[in-house]
């Protein structure tokens, strides 16, 4: 199962809706179960270099099932994950990736947010996310 175009799309109304609630302005990816982008918004000013970091923390948080600050708290030199952000073509190990989930649970896609402090940036990832409950 994946996320539909719909669902994609009140995904991201439901993103926009909290980075303009926290006055801030943001690129939201969704990418579906395969990592294939199915919706973006570029907010109107929002930083050109997180356009690419947005996709990047959407397939990050899918190719592992855990958000993609989790990845980074693995990454860390010593760390059981260290420079796992050098595969699969550069992964973002920092907060703003989460996967999103239908109502019985399963992964259908992953949701990812850039263009602030990593903690708005996950902010707003998880307003999106909470969409598809």
């Amino acid at each position: 199962m994946n996320i539909t175009l719909e669902q994609a799309e009140a995904v991201i109304a439901a993103a926009k809706q909290k980075a303009k609630e926290l006055k801030t302005l943001m690129n939201i990816a969704v990418v579906d179960s395969g990592t294939n982008l199915i919706a973006f918004a570029h907010m109107d000013d929002a930083w050109l270099g997180s356009i690419d970091i947005s996709q990047k923390k959407a397939r990050t948080a899918r190719y592992f099932n855990m958000d993609s600050g989790e990845i980074g708290k693995l990454s860390q030199p010593g760390g059981p994950l260290y420079n796992i952000e050098h595969s699969n073509g550069g992964l973002i190990s920092f907060p703003g990736g989460i996967c999103i989930k239908d109502k019985s649970g399963k992964i259908v896609g992953a949701i990812g947010v850039s263009g602030d402090s990593v903690e708005n940036d996950h902010a707003v990832a998880k307003a999106g996310a909470g969409a598809m409950k």
